[in-house]
């Protein structure tokens, strides 16, 4: 219910503040509000060409010269068409238009991801059909039976579950994703309310979301790109925030729930997770910085793959359960992999609903009028400059991963990679999730429609990121 109010609400609210400003002469074009592009320049007036040739001939001489860039002058664009009109331009546009986005959705987000679950849910059939994920469940089941309580002993969903675990804690959010998806799936089967989310559903996705990494490869390698003194000296302080974000989505969940966390079996458990992840640093911190960078690229992808092995040797040395069933290992692959596309298919109009109303939201200027509301209470409070310069990255997180990631790197580039801003801006990057997407692919995966309180949790877990994050950046650099 909150998922569907937030987004019917943004939508509507943008589509009246657009007309608000075209109704106040301050939005020219509608046009790039539906068809525009990210980045492309902002039209703010159009005029005869003769205007110019008669009131600023220098001007219109280099408009001339420039015809096929546009001549710049006092930030503003003046591009000479072929129709012999004049668009004035200033400033950029802060999102793909409606039709873009759409397009862009199916194209760069979808079709890949279609490839990614068709092949790893290839491999998660392959674990069911060996009896693999039965066995691996049944080891978890002392851990996820005190957080999950709902869900039967043993469940599969505590193998997928997992997988999609290992796979954030390692940067591969590509493998997550099919994981996730087939632990939401497996989770359904015993929701007794299709429609609505099931405390076990919300638990995992809540978790998931809070993302604790141990290598984000990704912000290490933008990191590198900017020149960064030392690239990899984000790997301390995005593990410690996703933890102590993991840590809050838990018990924030739990206190919900009316789960009891004080226990041997879950104290122990986070007690080894930390332990782990110490060992990791204290290896790591030894390696200088193209080593600890080579490492940390190798060992997530090491991972990955060895997880694939593990998977197809295990489906080997138990050839005869196939057999048992009439099927073989690559019969078993491909009816998972099936099973994968159905599930892309079924996300499809979910992710294009979510995105395209941060689009226009973003596009409606709403979106800056909320950051500069924030900046403002927060210069109030005599916040530090730097904090403020990297809160864009961490308020768009939410919302856009690709928005956020052009905030980041407009940070780095401005401010400096190794400045508190550039710092916190890659933190924030690295140590969230875009919950609204992810919200929206989890829940529209199972044909959720009432997601509850999922999102209120979610958001206050990305609060207490976003604040364990400055603490950590302020204490580290």
């Amino acid at each position: 219910m909150a998922l569907s109010r937030f987004w019917s609400y943004i939508i509507a609210l943008s589509i009246l503040f657009i007309f608000y400003m075209l109704g106040s002469n301050q939005l020219y074009n509608l046009g790039q509000m539906v068809n525009g592009k990210q980045n492309d320049a902002l039209v703010i007036a159009e005029h005869q060409a003769t205007y110019f040739q008669n009131s600023d001939s220098i001007l219109y001489a280099n408009m001339v010269l420039n015809k096929a860039t546009g001549f710049t002058q006092n930030d503003t664009v003046y591009r000479l068409l072929d129709n012999g009109i004049v668009e004035v331009c200033k400033g950029k546009q802060s999102a793909d238009g409606i039709f873009v986005t759409c397009k862009n959705t199916i194209i760069d987000i979808w079709l890949p991801l279609i490839g990614y679950l068709t092949f790893f849910c290839g491999l998660l059939h392959l674990l069911n059909d060996s009896n693999a994920i039965t066995k691996l469940a049944k080891v978890l089941t002392p851990f996820f039976a005190r957080i999950f309580p709902e869900l039967p002993k043993g469940h599969a969903a505590y193998g997928f579950m997992t997988m999609n675990f290992a796979a954030n804690f390692l940067g591969l959010d590509n493998a997550a994703t099919p994981f996730g998806l087939k632990a939401m799936e497996s989770m359904q089967d015993v929701n007794t309310d299709k429609e609505k989310a099931s405390n076990s559903q919300i638990m995992f996705l809540c978790l998931h979301a809070a993302g604790l990494t141990l290598i984000p490869t990704s912000i290490i390698g933008y990191r590198a790109a900017q020149n960064a003194t030392n690239p990899s000296d984000i790997m301390l302080p995005t593990i410690i925030t996703s933890f102590v974000g993991t840590l809050a989505a838990l018990i924030f969940v739990s206190i919900k729930q009316r789960i009891n966390l004080i226990n041997l079996v879950v104290l122990g458990f986070v007690t080894a997770v930390s332990a782990l992840i110490g060992l990791v640093l204290f290896y790591v911190n030894k390696l200088d910085g193209i080593e600890k960078f080579h490492f940390t690229g190798n060992l997530s992808n090491a991972v990955l793959l060895f997880i694939i092995l593990g998977i197809i040797g295990y489906g080997i040395l138990h050839e005869k359960v196939f057999k048992s069933n009439n099927t073989n290992i690559f019969d078993s692959f491909v009816n998972g992999a099936k099973d994968g596309f159905t599930t892309g298919v079924r996300v499809l109009p979910y992710m294009i609903a979510m995105l395209v109303a941060l689009s226009i939201f973003r596009n409606s200027g709403l979106m800056n009028i909320v950051m500069g509301g924030i900046t403002s209470v927060m210069n109030i409070f005599k916040v530090d400059p730097q904090i403020i310069n990297a809160i864009p990255v961490a308020i768009m997180r939410p919302f856009s991963a690709g928005g956020s990631r052009g905030f980041m790197l407009d940070a780095m580039k401005t401010y400096g990679p190794d400045s508190l801003t550039g710092q916190l801006s890659c933190l924030f990057q690295g140590a969230a999730e875009t919950t609204f997407y992810v919200v929206a692919l989890y829940f529209g995966s199972v044909n959720i429609k009432d997601s509850r309180y999922t999102l209120s949790i979610m958001l206050l877990v990305d609060f207490v990121c976003v604040i364990a994050g400055i603490f950590v950046c302020k204490m580290y650099f």
